[in-house]
């Protein structure tokens, strides 16, 4: 069981509890001189959703342990945000912003536990590989355009529990399809980005 001290509430449908974003359970509980079990259920009773929340289950040495076994592909497992509204609605995971800059900042240039090509590798050609993604994950004649241009000195993840609407710092240049969307790390306004559909995709176009 988590304790409430370690679940952070991050998001609210309900305009009149977004005051309580970036609060743990156990301090909302305090506040309304209930248990953590009936203030969790009186919140999603009161928002009539399920609440975003952050759990602190992970452990720093486990990370480091499976970013070093060569199988495993890295990503995000959050969706794409930017910092305004309405995403500021809600306070998102920082890996939200800093998932893959953590990556190449923290695990490779200051711990060096696995290399830049490699690190860009499971970025990049293994998911791709993984998911078989048909013209993804490497340039190559053919493929899609779809190219980052970062220095690994200065890449790194700026977004924090507490304040995790901050973009991470240290890429340059992005393009999607062919397309510049990212110009000396400024957007240009292009959005160029599609579905990308793997083999287990049974909708129709």
């Amino acid at each position: 069981m988590i304790p409430p001290e370690d679940i952070l509430l991050v998001s609210f449908r309900n305009p009149d509890l977004r005051h309580l974003t970036g609060k743990t359970l156990a301090e909302v509980a305090e506040m309304r001189g209930t248990s953590p079990v009936v203030t969790a259920m009186d919140l999603i009773v009161e928002d009539n959703s399920r609440i975003g929340t952050v759990r602190f289950t992970m452990n720093e040495d486990n990370i480091r342990q499976k970013i070093a076994l060569p199988w495993v592909s890295l990503c995000s497992d959050s969706a794409s945000l930017a910092p305004e509204p309405p995403f500021t609605n809600s306070q998102p995971h920082p890996r939200a912003y800093g998932s893959f800059a953590r990556l190449l900042g923290k695990y490779v240039r200051e711990e060096g536990i696995i290399p830049l090509e490699e690190a860009i590798h499971r970025l990049t050609g293994l998911p791709a590989s993984n998911l078989k993604l048909a013209g993804r994950g490497a340039l190559a004649p053919d493929y899609f355009a779809d190219v980052v241009i970062f220095d690994p000195e200065t890449v790194i993840d700026r977004a924090t529990f507490e304040e995790p609407h901050q973009l991470a710092t240290g890429v340059v240049h992005v393009f999607v399809n062919g397309e510049q969307v990212l110009r000396d790390g400024e957007h240009t306004g292009a959005t160029p980005g599609r579905f990308v559909k793997g083999p287990g995709w049974a909708g129709s176009e």
